[in-house]
Order: structure tokens, then C-alpha cells, then sequence
């Protein structure tokens, strides 16, 4: 009487094939939880990058400058709040919010982009995964986006609280302030994929300077868009700053007695911007790599 063997090709037969879209989920994943684990080693650099920034600047212009004198000259935020009718830091939470999201957004990608692409070239271990390359620029989009969203959530106590002024929030539609920060932070992080795929690792330092720095000052982080109806000719041009509308959004959302941009118009540009900086810097990530 003789028995059965079955042979390698027969058990290699009988394995289920695993579908495309699952082994990409499962390359996708795995990238995602190592860059969790990595996150989660640099916690104390990363919170102190959070808040470092934030912090002095609230407790110069809301803690300092409210106890000195109210004239304007010795105190510019006294001027700015008649202006708006609204203390400043009423205006500078949502400000400070949306700097939080994009620094962090920009500081997620571009700076590790610049060690991948050095000349270590640690960026191939990546794209050898079975993963689409373009996936795996998704998936430094998405990452950032979640350091985002936690620089917000951080951020907005101590706007909150340490002011000496009291501040005016109140969320009208969670929906629409969930909404802007979703896509407030998956816009930060497509800038931050492009800037670091369209600059040489040994000049990431100077966009910072020459870039993210004008963009913060300009982007309606300090004061309202419509504070700027007196300079017509900025207050157009402003518009082609993404973190305009991520100020914009989140003041909307969250100090909505203040003047803002009507609420469609905001998630409509964060959406274009999401798109065209994605698509930018998808483009210019498989081109560095193939490079």
C-alpha cells in the first residue's frame, strides 16, 4: 500500500496568493510603523521642536507685552487689538496653530528627506519594499501629517492658556475644524515633500530661511486676510500661500467672531494645494530616486 507525498510544487500550489493589494497594505503598514517607532525614540526632540517656538513667541506678545505700557508705542498688540476689535491673542491662536501644523508638516519630510538623500543613500532601502515608489512618498505624506495634527493639539493649550489676556475660542462645526486640520496637515506635508525633493540635501537649511520664513510672516498667521484690505495688492498676492488658508480655516473654526474667509473657499484652496503638492512632490521623489 503506498502513501501520498506531496511534492514542493504541490504545496507551493496549494498557498493562497496574496493579492496585490494586500502585500502593498501590509509594505505600507510596516513603513508606517517603523517610522512610528523611530517617532516614538524621538519624542523629546521632537516635543521640544513643537513647542520651543510657540512658546517664546507667546509669552513675549501675550505675556510681556500686555503688562507693559498701552500705549502703542510700547505696546504694538494693544494697537492691533482695536483694530480687530479682539484681544491679540484671540488673533494669534489659530496663527499659532497653523504654524505648528506646517513646521511640522515641512520638518517631517524635508529634513529626513535630506539625510535619505544624501550620500548614504538610505532612502534605497525604502523604495526596496514592494510598495509603488509613488506609495511610499504617500506614505511620508501621511506620517507627517499625523505629527501635524499632534503639534496642533499641543499647541493649542498654550495658546490657550498662558496669554495673560483672555482668549475668545469657540468650535461652531467640529466637522469643518476636523476638516481643516486633516487637510491643513496633509498639505504641510506635501510641501515638505517637495521642498525636499526639489533641494539639494546641503541647501535644505537655507529654504528655511528663504522660503518657510517668508511664507509664516505672509501667511496671515498674525492677523487676519482681511486686515490686509488696506495693502490690496498683498492682500492678492498672499493667495498663492498655502498657509494663508490654514489660518484662515482654523480662525474660522475656532474664533469665528473674528473676519475670515468664507468657510468653502478655505477647504476648496487646502484641497487644490493638497493636490498640486502632492502631484509636485510625488514627481520630484521618483525622480530622486531613479537618480
Amino acid at each position: 500500500m503506498s502513501t501520498a507525498v506531496a511534492t514542493p510544487r504541490a504545496t507551493l500550489a496549494a498557498t493562497p496568493a496574496v493579492s496585490p493589494s494586500t502585500q502593498y497594505l501590509r509594505a505600507f503598514t510596516g513603513l508606517f510603523v517603523r517610522d512610528l517607532h523611530v517617532l516614538r525614540r524621538e519624542l523629546g526632540p521632537f516635543m521640544i521642536r513643537i513647542v520651543m517656538n510657540p512658546l517664546l513667541f507667546l509669552f513675549v506678545f501675550t505675556y510681556i507685552m500686555p503688562h507693559m505700557s498701552n500705549s502703542a508705542a510700547m505696546n504694538p498688540t494693544a494697537s492691533m487689538a482695536s483694530a480687530t476689535g479682539v484681544n491679540f491673542s484671540t488673533v494669534l491662536l489659530p496663527g499659532l496653530m497653523a504654524v505648528a501644523i506646517m513646521f511640522s508638516g515641512i520638518a517631517a519630510v524635508a529634513l529626513p528627506l535630506a539625510v535619505d538623500f544624501g550620500s548614504t543613500r538610505e532612502i534605497d532601502d525604502r523604495v526596496m519594499c514592494p510598495l509603488p515608489t509613488s506609495f511610499v512618498a504617500f506614505e511620508k505624506i501621511i506620517f507627517s501629517a499625523i505629527q501635524s495634527i499632534i503639534a496642533a493639539a499641543i499647541v493649542f493649550p498654550l495658546a490657550y492658556y498662558i496669554p495673560s489676556t483672555p482668549v475668545y475660542a469657540h468650535v461652531t462645526s467640529w466637522p469643518f475644524l476636523i476638516a481643516v486640520v486633516v487637510l491643513a496637515s496633509l498639505t504641510a506635508g506635501a510641501l515638505g515633500l517637495t521642498i525636499g525633493t526639489a533641494v539639494k540635501p546641503a541647501q535644505i537649511g537655507l529654504i528655511f530661511g528663504v522660503v518657510v520664513m517668508p511664507i509664516t510672516f505672509l501667511g496671515c498667521v498674525y492677523y487676519p486676510w482681511r486686515a490686509l484690505a488696506a495693502i490690496h495688492w498683498l492682500q492678492l498676492g498672499v493667495l498663492i500661500n498655502p498657509i494663508v488658508y490654514m489660518s484662515e480655516g482654523l480662525r474660522a473654526a475656532l474664533t469665528p467672531t473674528l473676519p475670515h474667509m468664507h468657510p468653502a473657499m478655505i477647504l476648496l484652496m487646502l484641497t487644490v494645494f493638497l493636490a498640486l503638492l502632492t502631484w509636485i512632490g510625488t514627481r520630484g521623489f521618483i525622480r530622486r530616486v531613479i537618480g
